[in-house]
């Protein structure tokens, strides 16, 4: 028996590989010393159905499906991919994977890997998903699953379930909230902002910006004696462009995000978002 290390990094990208399960996974690459196309192998040999697919292939096509729930508290969005734009736009895939946001909106799994362990239709969905490969041929997985809980939740569905977006706001739903929710949903569809505020944009980050803009600022001849309040502004102006509450908004260029909510019902703002994107997260 090997006494090979195996990461995490590893299960889960045989896992995508194959659809098999996770411990199986794990004993595979064991067993393989490490080497994915012999852990593919050694599936195959115990009797696993496997589609053999090859590392290089990309499963960048399919569909997101956010959704709320019934009682507008919580939602979901889930990211099924497979390889062709012509899969993605089966009905039956479509289906599938609304059949799995519909299971993870009903049992609230916490990660990826609980989700993948919930019985859908009689066996867990990694089996589904295990059966679609060797049916399609291609490599199909659960590759994002994002959660989201607020005082009022709203889901919109970009772009024939291209882009999912799920928005929490600080106020139950009325007609009004949930209207101008759906519209910073949009937004956030369109912007592809990094946080809600400042406060969510690291250090890190505003540092490359401050680099950034005082490379800049020398190259140009710029004092230096100025250089630190130019990298200052540069950051300033990054978090304001970047941050869902003060990006302008885009229905009007006038106002803020944040003044857009506010002027919706007093106090009204986002505490949270997710967003996820075909071929990305």
């Amino acid at each position: 028996m090997s006494t090979i290390t195996v990461t995490a990094a590893q299960v889960n990208e045989l896992r995508n590989l194959t659809g098999a399960g996770l411990m199986d996974c794990k004993k595979a690459l064991t067993e393989a010393n490490g080497d994915i196309q012999a852990a593919i192998d050694y599936l195959r040999k115990k009797g696993a159905k496997v589609a053999e697919l090859r590392a290089g292939r990309a499963a960048a096509e399919g569909v997101v499906i956010a959704k709320p729930s019934a009682d507008n508290k919580s939602g979901v969005v889930v990211y099924v991919s497979c390889e062709t734009d012509f899969v993605a736009k089966n009905e039956d895939f479509v289906k599938f994977a609304t059949s799995i946001a519909d299971l993870a909106l009903a049992k609230s799994p916490k990660t990826t890997e609980e989700l993948l362990a919930l019985d859908l239709n009689g066996s867990p969905v990694s089996a589904q998903l295990q059966a679609k490969v060797s049916a399609i041929g291609e490599l199909i997985t659960v590759a994002a699953y994002e959660t989201i809980t607020g005082e009022g939740v709203v889901a919109y569905n970009h772009m024939g379930n291209k882009i999912g977006v799920l928005v929490a706001v600080n106020k139950p739903l009325n007609d009004a909230i949930s209207a101008v929710a759906k519209d910073v949903a949009m937004q956030i569809a369109a912007m592809n902002p990094l946080a809600v505020d400042a406060s969510g944009v690291s250090a890190e980050v505003l540092e490359r910006e401050k680099a950034v803009a005082r490379e800049k600022a020398v190259a140009a001849g710029k004092p230096a004696n100025i250089l630190d309040k130019i990298a200052e502004g540069a950051a300033n102006t990054y978090v304001k462009e970047n941050t869902l509450l003060t990006q302008a908004f885009v229905k009007d260029g006038s106002k803020t995000v944040q003044q857009v909510l506010g002027s919706a019902e007093s106090g009204l703002t986002v505490t949270a978002f997710k967003r996820v994107e075909k071929g990305g997260k």
